[in-house]
């Protein structure tokens, strides 16, 4: 055993010595009182609320922040929270919002119409002096207004139609003045995060635990929300826990409570024991693999759709996933808005994929690897950490290639070249590409070049691109992004779906869940619209 394992055997056995305390309701009531030991697989890196897409960073401020409206994870609705109505003109350039009184931060101070103000002010221009980056959420800001102590204008240099739903995700979290005023690398310290939330940072080891407890004078959660007061739990207490067979050992002997990633072939014996699997979707872009069309070993069209015409998806979920991980059927999730069906673009052809890399000019060599005017198929990627079982897929993947005279090499996903490595297309033609969002925009923030730019676009994130850029897909994210008749932005929607697949710039394999498990007695576990856990309503029914 490790120090670092006996460490957190130590605080697991100390949370199991603990007594709960309740007020003896019945066993369908909500129970007050009690730490939930919650498990996560990674560390947090930054609370900065726009860093929030990162999922160990947002499953910590989707309890200590609130946002501006609530996006109804069920009906994908927009509910007023902390705003109780708000107002949007013809071509979605103004929002205006009304703010619910008496709200408050942890410190004590007010939520107002100008920290909100300063919030957005933030989250859509960044902040250069204090390293803030904008949030890939807020798309053509320019400004915000105060018009009385609770009303709050925002004005958008074009149409911004996917900033109403903005308001709602974990990366518009709103957080107090004296925390924006900090330069972003101190915004890993969590008990530097003051937010208006049902919880509240009490204690931080970091890298290791994390405590947050309960405010107890809170009352504004989302309004529609059957559960309004104080949370049900006095308290959470976050263990770093890398491996997965220590967290699942210790969901099983009842040392925790409730843990994330949990991998697909760990499922079976966490159901045999009664204990629940929760594993809500992402809605958004696919769990996939991108080709940086940069590098020449992908640049001609053939060979990507060669490689994407190699990839059996069907063996790669039969043997390493579960029912949970559905096959994709386009680059948006099934369950996502806008989502249209491009199976006729995702097929599986070997033969068809040899013939592909023939007409390209590429030939089997002496060692089966096919070759083009002494340049070898041999392609790189990182596996990526925060992916479920991100390896083995990528392993599958080059055994699939391989039999088609393609090598793939799949590098460590902790390797301390991976950030530089990745902005670099000459040295990975290939990477892993997901994310999550209840909203068209998520297909504009996975490709767009000034924002996550996974394709690695010219004039974007990366100065080590040559020449690659793709005008016509940016004019169709742009369309996404600033079209405010809801029937042309959805049609936008599926011709993005349409094009990036007839381009073979992506492969998408399976849509991405969070997938979680927890005790029989955790009760009222609920999920934002992307699956990051919110424990407001979670009481535990420990008798």
């Amino acid at each position: 055993m490790t120090s670092y394992q006996k460490f957190i055997a130590f605080g697991l056995g100390l949370l199991a010595a603990t007594a709960l305390s309740s007020e003896g309701m019945a066993a369908d009531q909500p129970v007050k009182g009690g730490t939930l030991v919650y498990l996560e697989q990674q560390t947090h890196t930054n609370l900065y609320p726009p860093a929030g897409g990162f999922y160990p960073n947002g499953g910590i401020l989707n309890q200590i922040t609130d946002k501006l409206t609530y996006q109804n994870p069920k009906t994908l609705e927009i509910e007023p929270w902390i705003a109780d109505s708000w107002q949007v003109n013809a071509d979605a350039t103004e929002y205006t919002f009304k703010l619910r009184p008496g709200v408050t931060f942890s410190d004590g101070t007010p939520l107002d119409a100008a920290v909100v103000a300063k919030n957005f002010d933030t989250f859509g221009l960044g902040n250069k002096a204090l390293k803030q980056p904008g949030s890939e959420v807020v798309n053509n800001y320019e400004r915000s207004e105060v018009v009385d102590p609770l009303t709050v204008k925002f004005h958008f240099k074009k149409p911004s139609p996917g900033f109403l739903q903005g308001t709602s995700v974990i990366g518009s979290g709103l957080v107090s003045l004296s925390t924006l005023a900090l330069p972003f690398e101190q915004l890993g310290d969590a008990t530097k995060i003051i937010g208006s939330g049902p919880f509240v940072v009490s204690a931080e080891t970091l890298g290791k635990t994390l405590n947050l407890k309960a405010r107890e004078e809170y009352k504004w959660g989302p309004a529609k929300l059957p559960h309004q007061g104080r949370a049900y739990l006095d308290g959470i207490q976050y263990i770093v826990t890398g491996e997965d067979s220590v967290r699942i050992g210790a969901l099983l002997a009842g040392q925790a409570d409730f843990i994330r990633q949990i991998q697909a072939y760990d499922e079976g014996q966490v159901e045999a024991q009664h204990f629940q699997i929760y594993a809500p979707g992402t809605r958004g872009v696919n769990n996939s693999i991108v080709f940086r069309a940069d590098n020449p070993l992908v640049a001609d069209i053939r060979v990507r759709k060669a490689l994407s015409l190699a990839v059996n998806r069907d063996e790669i979920i039969s043997t390493i996933f579960s029912k949970n991980y559905p096959k994709a059927t386009s680059i948006l999730a099934s369950t996502a808005i806008g989502y249209v069906p491009q199976t006729d673009k995702l097929q599986y052809d070997t033969d068809k994929a040899k013939a592909l890399l023939d007409e390209a000019g590429y030939k089997p060599g002496a060692d089966g690897i096919r070759e083009k005017d002494g340049q070898k198929l041999v392609l790189t990627s990182y596996e990526s950490l925060p992916q479920p079982q991100s390896r083995a897929t990528l392993q599958l993947i080059a055994q699939q290639w391989a039999k088609i005279g393609v090598k793939f090499n799949v590098l460590a996903g902790d390797a301390g070249s991976k950030i530089v490595d990745e902005l670099d297309p000459l040295k990975t033609p290939v990477a892993v590409a997901m994310v999550g969002r209840a909203d068209p925009d998520v297909v504009k923030s996975q490709y767009y070049p000034t924002l996550r730019n996974l394709l690695l676009q010219k004039g974007g994130t990366s100065d080590k691109v040559k020449g690659f850029s793709d005008a016509k897909l940016n004019s169709i994210l742009d369309e996404i992004a600033s079209q405010p008749d809801r029937e042309k932005r959805l049609k936008a929607v599926a011709e993005a779906q349409a094009y990036v697949l007839d381009q073979a710039y992506a492969v998408p394999i399976f849509e991405e869940p969070q997938a979680f498990a927890g005790a029989p007695y955790v009760k009222g576990i609920a999920f934002e619209s992307v699956g990051r856990p919110s424990f407001y309503s979670t009481w535990l029914d420990k008798k």
